[in-house]
């Protein structure tokens, strides 16, 4: 008895000490916004953050200048927000046009209205008052401390924002920015440019403004992307795995894009780039100086290296076998 006591009394001496130093369980969701243009990839993606529990969604700025009109893009934004029974979130998009220049998504390839409500998303809410730009500047400026940012198209909504108010960057965490092509080649986005990617391409002069403010970024770009496919292996293991509405939506997106009759080769673009802002150890990071090529010609839209570029870390060599079951492990959660 005596010495069954002694090893209580320990026992309870080394759960003290443990329960003092040790972490807490769970701590405070990191406050996050979310800027994209709503392309179905972009959809994967914000549905991949709602069902992580490690982030705070403070607002979702629509830009209408890459693969979505304004229009159809709030209204997906707003519906993704209702699947996933997420809470009130304010939503806004600001113009369809880029700060300078047109480099166009081709018409067939955008998110419209009548794409939304086919693929059938809940209605959600309300769009916010203010537009995207004040929403993004009007979010970070609210925040008593730093916010992290999730781009996931064009930077029109961002670069207007740095542009109109540079001291935002003192607000930004880090900004994880999908997009570019540093030492691979481009999408390509026309016979004549093979080196840019669209997010950067759709507008340039807006990601040299975000990449020369100073902002911490984090760049994933098509070097990574390009070995993170979409396989049919994939789709089927999703299949016997989605038990969540956010799981079972997912699969029917990536059916009807591999099950679509022309032959589209398609990445977890922007799904990659959201789970490396969650988990930065599934890629390797190296420090590039990169700078955007935004004048016209071959290379408009280039996330270039140089020696004078701005220091950003760009993202290689992702661990494909652990992201998947992210995935499938965040979007049934």
């Amino acid at each position: 008895m005596v010495n069954k006591l002694a090893f209580l009394a320990v026992m309870c001496a080394l759960l003290g000490a443990f329960i003092l130093v040790a972490p807490a369980a769970a701590a405070d969701p990191i406050p996050l916004i979310i800027d994209t243009d709503m392309a179905l990839d972009d959809w994967m993606a914000t549905l991949y953050v709602l069902n992580n529990p490690d982030f705070s969604v403070k607002a979702i700025t629509v830009t209408g200048t890459g693969f979505a009109t304004c229009d159809a893009g709030v209204q997906a934004a707003l519906g993704l927000l209702a699947l996933a029974e997420y809470g009130d979130v304010p939503v806004s998009c600001w113009r369809n046009t880029p700060l300078v220049g047109e480099n166009p998504v081709p018409t067939e390839w955008l998110t419209n209205m009548e794409r939304v409500e086919a693929l059938g998303l809940p209605e959600g809410g309300e769009p916010a008052d203010e537009d995207a730009v004040s929403l993004f500047t009007s979010t970070l400026e609210a925040s008593s401390g730093k916010i992290t940012v999730l781009a996931l198209g064009p930077l029109t909504n961002v670069g207007a924002a740095l542009e109109a108010n540079p001291d935002l960057v003192d607000k930004i965490e880090m900004m994880y920015v999908m997009g570019g092509a540093v030492d691979v080649p481009g999408s390509p986005v026309s016979e004549e440019n093979t080196t840019a990617e669209w997010n950067i391409y759709c507008d340039p002069h807006a990601a040299r403004l975000v990449f020369e403010s100073g902002a911490p970024i984090t760049l994933i770009p098509l070097d990574a992307t390009n070995e993170a496919p979409v396989s049919k292996d994939f789709v089927e293991r999703l299949a016997s795995a989605q038990q969540t509405p956010e799981a079972q939506f997912v699969h029917g997106l990536l059916t009807f894009i591999t099950d679509a009759p022309e032959s589209v080769d398609y990445y977890f673009w922007d799904p990659l780039a959201a789970a490396v802002m969650a988990d930065p150890s599934l890629v390797t990071l190296q420090t590039r100086d990169v700078t955007v090529i935004d004048t016209p010609g071959a290379e408009n839209g280039r996330t270039k290296p140089v020696g004078n570029g701005s220091e950003i870390q760009v993202a290689t060599a992702p661990d494909i076998e652990t992201f998947e079951q992210r995935l499938i492990d965040t979007w049934n959660s």
